[in-house]
C-alpha cells in the first residue's frame, strides 16, 4: 500500500484524506422509503376528530378506549399520543393523562404571528413557480362552500386548512412546509375553539380565500403574498383586540 507520507518532505500528504475517500468510499447504505405505520393512521384519526371537533379541547383521551374504537393494541395508540402531544394538539394532565389541548388567545395569536413569517413567503413561491396544485385548491374551496351553508364549523375549518396547505405545500422549502403542516392544526384547532366563537368571520375568509386563489393562478407571486399576509394579520389583530379586552376585565 502506498505511503500518505510526502517523499520530499517526509510530512503526511495533506492530500491523502482525499484521495483515499474518493478511490475507496465507505459503504453508503441506500435510503429508505417513507412507510406508513399503524401509530401514523392512528394519529391521522385522532388528528382528524380532533379538528373536526368530535373530539373536544380538554377531553382526556384513554388509550384502552381509542384502542378499542380504532381495533387495534393499546402500543400504536400510546405511539400516536406521544406524535400529538410533540406537535402541540394534546397536552399532559395533572394525573399523568393526556387531553385535547385548549388553546388560549395568546397561544393562538403566537400561532398567527409564525404562520405570518414563512406563509406568505412560500405562497408567494408557489405562485411564482407554477407548482400550484390548483384542482385540490378549488376542490378545498367547493367543500368548504358547502359546509358554510350546512353550518359546520369543524368541516369547514378543515377545507380551510386544505386549501392552505396547498398555497404552500409544493414549495420548495421542506421544512418550511413540515413547520406550516403543524401551524395549521393548530390554527384548526384555535379557530373553531376561540377564533370563531368571538368573531363569526368565515364568509369574509372565504372571499378573501377566493382572491388568493385568483392571484395564485395568475402567477402573481407578489400580490399572492401581500394578500396572505393581510388575510393572517387580520385574525392577529382581532387576537390582540381579544387580549386587551381580557386584560381590561380582569
Amino acid at each position: 500500500m502506498p505511503s500518505a507520507r510526502d517523499s520530499r518532505t517526509g510530512d503526511r500528504d495533506p492530500r491523502a484524506w482525499y484521495t483515499n475517500d474518493v478511490t475507496d468510499p465507505a459503504p453508503v447504505l441506500p435510503p429508505l422509503g417513507r412507510s406508513t405505520t399503524r401509530s401514523d393512521l392512528v394519529a391521522v384519526s385522532i388528528k382528524s376528530a380532533i379538528l373536526s371537533g368530535r373530539l373536544q379541547p380538554d377531553e382526556v383521551l384513554v388509550e384502552r378506549r381509542l384502542a378499542e374504537q380504532l381495533g387495534v393494541s393499546k402500543t400504536p395508540v400510546r405511539e400516536a399520543l406521544i406524535a400529538l402531544t410533540s406537535s402541540g394538539l394534546l397536552t399532559p394532565t395533572r394525573n399523568r393523562g393526556i387531553a385535547v389541548r385548549r388553546l388560549r388567545a395568546e397561544d393562538v395569536q403566537r400561532v398567527y404571528e409564525m404562520r405570518m413569517l414563512v406563509e406568505p413567503w412560500a405562497a408567494a413561491q408557489v405562485a411564482g413557480g407554477g407548482r400550484f396544485e390548483a384542482a385540490d385548491a378549488r376542490q378545498a374551496l367547493e367543500d368548504a362552500a358547502r359546509c358554510l351553508e350546512a353550518d359546520d364549523h369543524g368541516g369547514l375549518s378543515m377545507a380551510n386548512r386544505r386549501f392552505h396547505r396547498c398555497l404552500y405545500s409544493t414549495c420548495s422549502n421542506d421544512l418550511v412546509v413540515h413547520a406550516l403542516d403543524d401551524l395549521q392544526d393548530l390554527t384548526a384547532l384555535g379557530t373553531v375553539s376561540l377564533l370563531w366563537e368571538q368573531w363569526p368571520t368565515w364568509r369574509d375568509e372565504a372571499q378573501e380565500h377566493h382572491e388568493i386563489l385568483a392571484a395564485v393562478q395568475d402567477g402573481d407571486a407578489d400580490g399572492t403574498e401581500e394578500m396572505v399576509r393581510n388575510h393572517i394579520q387580520r385574525s392577529i389583530t382581532r387576537l390582540a383586540r381579544l387580549r386587551a379586552q381580557a386584560a381590561t376585565a380582569s
